[in-house]
């Protein structure tokens, strides 16, 4: 495998498509780290599932405030004008179509936009949470992974092999080697690392990469 982007610089090229003053719902874990890269003159409002509307970075280490938290029970901070509400409150704001944008981790995304990004725990307990509806109420889905899996096999597929948390949801996915669009059941190649062929980002990918127009360089910044 070639160089590869971290997830840090994934999230960094996240983050420069969030639209000014959208309203921001991001997954658990992984996606988190696209709030620390918003563009300098754009501010994104977060939006929590369990309750938070505009909270700002994590806190410095030893300040934490356990009362704030996000859905993936991470220390929040505050912004002015955030606001509180019941869990059904957040839902329904999800539900009715009230984000702009749902950034998610996958295991798997297929072609026609089917995304798998949910297992069942060892203890036999679903873990799902908000993914289902995030992914049908937010007005664009956009998915950040790595290229593949930690044993080498292509995360973008035909079709999805694991259950499903959405069909045919996902726009756009950011990975570790490009940036793909998915138009019209194709996986369409908008940018690639420098560094890859196409020959060899084709050959880590499980299905076909379809070029329509001129491919950018995918150039992000040096990040820890």
């Amino acid at each position: 495998m070639t160089e590869k982007l971290s997830n840090a610089q994934i999230a960094w090229r996240a983050a420069q498509d969030i639209e000014d003053g959208a309203y921001v719902n991001l997954g658990i874990g992984f996606p988190e780290i696209v709030a620390k890269f918003q563009p300098e003159g754009r501010e994104a409002i977060f939006h929590t599932e369990n309750g938070v509307l505009g909270f700002g970075e994590a806190p410095p280490k030893g300040q934490e405030d356990w009362d704030l938290i996000n859905a993936g029970k991470k220390a929040i901070t505050l912004k002015p004008g955030a606001a509180f509400f019941h869990h059904a409150d957040s839902f329904a704001m999800v539900r009715g179509g009230h984000l702009d944008v749902a950034i998610l981790g996958a295991y798997q995304v297929a072609q026609n936009g089917d995304l798998a990004n949910w297992s069942v725990g060892a203890k036999g307990v679903p873990a799902v949470g908000g993914a289902m509806d995030l992914v049908h109420g937010a007005k664009r889905v956009a998915v950040i992974t790595d290229h593949v899996t930690k044993d080498g096999k292509p995360k973008l597929l035909e079709a999805c092999t694991l259950p499903l948390t959405g069909v045919a949801c996902v726009t756009r996915v950011y990975t570790s080697l490009c940036v793909v669009d998915i138009e019209n059941g194709r996986f369409v190649l908008r940018e690639k690392l420098p560094s890859i062929s196409l020959e060899d980002l084709q050959a880590v990918t499980g299905a076909t990469l379809v070029i329509d127009g001129p491919v950018a360089d995918l150039i992000v910044p040096e990040l820890d």
